[in-house]
């Protein structure tokens, strides 16, 4: 992963009207942008972490020198998690997903209901800033979890395939406080053809 802002495969207002133009262009070219360069400026302090890979650096959190450590967990878990994020919605997302993942969450949790249930219980608990994932843990069990502010699941040895930022910044512009209504909202974008991509890059 770079150093860079990841193209968007969208325009700023097509996912609109469960994420309005202007909350995703400030999300976006400000609040994903700030967490690239507050990385940039913290690896200068150590440049011979420069070449390791914000994955790497997140899975292996102890690795990193502890002066630069807390940036690079925020930072670069901010990167991480805002590039996956942009990928897994689209323009007329939303239903039920088929293939490997469908089959594997109806596996784990009885019914595709059931995991919107649990993963919207999990958005919701969130106190302040964070996120919901669904993850695959190092046994390729599905696991729904929150994390708070930018952690990520690499650093909890497990692997995202699909997550919902509910940070304030996310909504707040459209849904003020009802973060709930947000998270509902948010269904009708997701790609699941793309959460079945991540989830076949980890196991084929």
């Amino acid at each position: 992963m770079e150093l860079i802002l990841p193209k968007l495969a969208y325009a700023y207002d097509a996912l609109e009207p469960y994420i309005d133009a202007q909350t995703m262009e400030i999300h976006y070219a400000k609040h994903h942008q700030a967490y690239i360069n507050n990385l940039v400026a913290a690896l200068e302090k150590h440049p011979e972490f420069q070449a390791t890979s914000v994955d790497s650096m997140l899975i292996n959190l102890p690795a990193v020198p502890e002066d630069i450590r807390i940036a690079v967990r925020n930072n670069a878990g901010g990167h991480f998690n805002h590039s996956l994020f942009w990928k897994i919605m689209k323009k007329n997302g939303g239903g039920e997903p088929n293939g490997l993942v469908g089959a594997e969450i109806k596996k784990t949790f009885g019914s595709f209901v059931e995991f919107q249930n649990i993963f919207n219980a999990q958005a919701k608990s969130v106190f302040g800033s964070g996120w919901a994932w669904l993850s695959v843990d190092k046994s390729g069990k599905f696991v729904v979890s929150a994390l708070p502010n930018q952690d990520s699941p690499l650093s909890y040895d497990a692997t995202p395939i699909m997550g919902l930022d509910v940070w304030e910044h996310a909504y707040y512009l459209k849904y003020q406080n009802k973060r709930p209504d947000y998270i509902t909202a948010w269904w009708q974008v997701i790609d699941w053809d793309m959460v079945e991509e991540n989830y076949r890059a980890l196991i084929e």
